[in-house]
This record gives C-alpha cells, sequence and structure tokens, in this order.
C-alpha cells in the first residue's frame, strides 16, 4: 500500500470537473498538499495506507469554496454602515478606516474573518485591503489560502500613510521579492475608476502585467458610480477601462451590476472575469448583476461575499444560494441552477483568479482543497440532488470539516489552527469604545 497523508472517505464526492463527476461512496488521497486520487472509497482504501482519515458516510465531499471578492478585516466593522446606499457606506467607512486600522488591527479582523471562513467551508479568498503584509502573516499562521497584495487607491489620508506617489515602487518591490506559494499568484489591486485616475489604472495595469499579476478592481456597482464616472471622463467605468487597457484575462472585476450589452461584450472579447456579489449588491440596493447575460457571452464569474460590512457575512454558500435565486426574480427559474451556482464558487471563482487548474475542483494534480457537508439535519433531508442540497438547502454551519493544501483546518466543526475565542476577544476589544475615566 502506498504511503499518503490524508485519506477522505466513504462520502459522495461532487469533484466539479468538466464532466461534473460524482462518485458515490468515494474517497480522496492526498499527500504533500496535493490530490493524487479521487474514486470509490473501497478501491483507495485498498491502494493507500493514509497517516490521517476523515470518515465521511453520510456526507457530501466537495471543492473548497473560494471567495473571489472580499475585504477580511472588515469584520472590525461589521454593523457599522448598514441601510444606506453605497455611497453612503463610502462615507461612514472610510473615515472610519483610517481611524481604525493598523497592521496589529488587520491581523485582528483577519484572526476572525478566516474563523468565519473556515467554518463556513470557504478555503481560498481574494482579499483586497489596507496593510496586506499582515494579512498574509496570519493567514500563513492559520495555514489557509490568501491571496492578497498592494492595494491602491488614491485618497487624502490613506490608512498606511503611503501616498500614491511612492505606491507604485513599494508595490513593484513586495512583487519582484514574492515567490508565490502553490496554489496561489501575485496579485494587484486598483480600488476603482472613481478612486483612481486613468493615467493612474494604466500604470498600474502596467505593473501587474509586467510581474504576471491579477488585477482586482471595483466596476459598475451601481448606477450612481456610472453616472459619477461618466461625468468625470466621459465614459462608463467598463468602457474607459476597456480604453485603457485594463480589461484582460488577467482582470478581475468586482460586481458588475451596471453593465450594457456592449459592454458585456467588451468583458467576453478580452476575456475578463467577474466576481458576483448578490448579497452585498441587495443590501446596498445596487441591483442585480446581469449573470446569466454574462454567461451565456462566454465570461467567467465566480462568487464573492465582498466585506462583512457591507454584506455582514463571509457564507459563501449562503451567496450560492442567493446567486441561485436572485436571477430567477425575471420569470425564468432555469436561469442561474443549482449546479451552476455551486460551479461558480468552486471551479468557475477558481478560473476567475486565474488557477482553474490548482484549485476548485477534486481531480489529481490539484491542490487538495476540500470540505465536508453533513446530511444529519432535518433541514437537508432527503436528499434527491446534491447541487440542489447545497444551493437551496445547506448553509455554512453545516460544513463539518475543512481541509486546505491537505492540512485539517477544521475537524467535526471544531477549529485546529486558530484559537477562536481568543480571537473573538481580540476582535472586540479592537472596537471597544475607550472606557470614560471614572469618578472617585
Amino acid at each position: 500500500m502506498l504511503p499518503i497523508d490524508l485519506l477522505v472517505h466513504g462520502g459522495d464526492v461532487l469533484t466539479v470537473d468538466a464532466s461534473g463527476t460524482v462518485v458515490s461512496d468515494g474517497a480522496v488521497a492526498v499527500r504533500a498538499g496535493e490530490i493524487v486520487a479521487v474514486g470509490p472509497a473501497e478501491r483507495l482504501r485498498a491502494e493507500y495506507a493514509p497517516a490521517e482519515e476523515i470518515d465521511a458516510r453520510g456526507c457530501l465531499v466537495l471543492p473548497g469554496l473560494v471567495n473571489t471578492h472580499t475585504h477580511l478585516a472588515m469584520t472590525l466593522l461589521r454593523g457599522t454602515a448598514d441601510d444606506v446606499t453605497l455611497q453612503g457606506f463610502l462615507e461612514r467607512v472610510v473615515p472610519r478606516e483610517a481611524e481604525l486600522l493598523t497592521p496589529e488591527t488587520v491581523a485582528v479582523g483577519l484572526r476572525a474573518a478566516i474563523a468565519e471562513s473556515v467554518r463556513g467551508g470557504v478555503t481560498t479568498a481574494l482579499d483586497m485591503y489596507w496593510f496586506h503584509e499582515a494579512a498574509e502573516e496570519v493567514a500563513r499562521e492559520a495555514g489557509w489560502r490568501l491571496l492578497t497584495g498592494p492595494t491602491f487607491m488614491d485618497v487624502p489620508e490613506p490608512p498606511d500613510g503611503r501616498p500614491y506617489a511612492e505606491r507604485l515602487g513599494w508595490a513593484g518591490a513586495h512583487l519582484a521579492a514574492r515567490t508565490p506559494a502553490p496554489g496561489t499568484r501575485p496579485v494587484l489591486f486598483a480600488h476603482s475608476a472613481y478612486t483612481l485616475a486613468p493615467d493612474q489604472l494604466a500604470a498600474i495595469t502596467a505593473l501587474a502585467r509586467a510581474h504576471g499579476a491579477l488585477l482586482h478592481l471595483h466596476a459598475a456597482e451601481n448606477a450612481a458610480e456610472v453616472a459619477m464616472v461618466r461625468e468625470r471622463y466621459g465614459m462608463r467605468p467598463v468602457e474607459l477601462l476597456d480604453s485603457l487597457g485594463v480589461l484582460g484575462p488577467d482582470t478581475l472585476l468586482a460586481h458588475a451590476v451596471e453593465l450594457t450589452d456592449a459592454e458585456i461584450a467588451a468583458l467576453a472579447r478580452t476575456g475578463t472575469a467577474v466576481a458576483h456579489c448578490p448579497a452585498s449588491n441587495l443590501k446596498l440596493g445596487c441591483g442585480i448583476a446581469r449573470v446569466p447575460d454574462l454567461l451565456d457571452a462566454g465570461v467567467t464569474v465566480g462568487i464573492g461575499t465582498d466585506g462583512a460590512v457591507s454584506s455582514n457575512t463571509l457564507d459563501v454558500l449562503g451567496a450560492v444560494r442567493l446567486a441561485a435565486l436572485v436571477h430567477k426574480a425575471g420569470g425564468d427559474p432555469t436561469a442561474v441552477g443549482a449546479e451552476q451556482a455551486v460551479r461558480m464558487a468552486t471551479i468557475e471563482s477558481a478560473r476567475a483568479l486565474g488557477l482553474g487548474d490548482a484549485l476548485g475542483s477534486l481531480e489529481p494534480g490539484k491542490r487538495a482543497d476540500l470540505i465536508v457537508v453533513g446530511l444529519h439535519r432535518p433541514h437537508l433531508a432527503p436528499r434527491h440532488d446534491p447541487y440542489a442540497t447545497l444551493a437551496y438547502a445547506a448553509a455554512g454551519a453545516d460544513v463539518r470539516d475543512t481541509v486546505v493544501d491537505g492540512r485539517v483546518l477544521m475537524r467535526d466543526r471544531a477549529l485546529l489552527t486558530l484559537d477562536e475565542p481568543h480571537a473573538l476577544r481580540a476582535l472586540n476589544d479592537a472596537v471597544a469604545p475607550t472606557e470614560p475615566a471614572r469618578l472617585s
């Protein structure tokens, strides 16, 4: 028998491969962080001798969920900007960030966010936020897959105190010094066309291309943003980005709610991907993205939660449910089906990050990111279609085990690489108001 590190066996394995293969009573064999075999449990148990096992009988085993757009340390500000428009949200959050954010507080917010994400079966996230170095360190300690990097947002008082004039050199040095770990890639974040001028966007794009980095930015999130950009530059956001050469196969746009037919065609033509964030879009009154039209045009669409201020949750399975439901409101119940929605949170999200060859499905040669979803609760019984169960009935709290790079981060709902009580205490302490001095 061949020695391996981990064998997950006994559940129904949703590989999410090109054929949508489901292996009943299946197994996944893992060695050195990589999937080495997927197949019937009986055969793999006879071929491999694992150092560690996960018994998944009566459960679903599927690829880890991929969050393609979030601001993780915004857990610090959850509940501080509710029931406002996008513009009202920014007016509240940006000044508070300038006051609150430091490398230490970002680390605190990250630990809580990783705990929440791991509990919800999220194994990878693309995180646009300040003090990314602190975020990288926390994720590394927890064994969690994080894609992050320098953020560009030309505001008067950025939380890190670094003016825009210094940021290109700083970001270039960061990219040159980093060797991406397996299952990751370099990333640059350009906040948006309304916080960066066209020449700045072009320069950031050139830097990203020079280093083979993914470029991620907000675009066309609501009608007010579109009107603002058009008033300034005479073009809509996606039109402007196209004219500047920002669009392309290494570019991922967050939201993309307000799109014309021509803009959808431009995304398809350039190979630009979209991170669909249905919870945030609904909560901020931004509208409903034209996801069925994007999919019909051949645009890669992944799932994101946005930050824990604009959506109040990092629950990707919750976003899967919304994505499967909200597009049916136009009268077509087939607009985004259950299997499509699950694929959007797994293999399509991986492709949106340019990592479809390494993540997003359970196939030999890919990184061993997987989750086990328990099916032993009333709201999940009986199960006739595993994708329908996941998209319409399951929630993040139903995830039992979470594995990243072959390392078990959560087993039987217990976090193994994070001190959750400490993380929550630190989060509350970081945002607690200073107590008034007591009179003697």
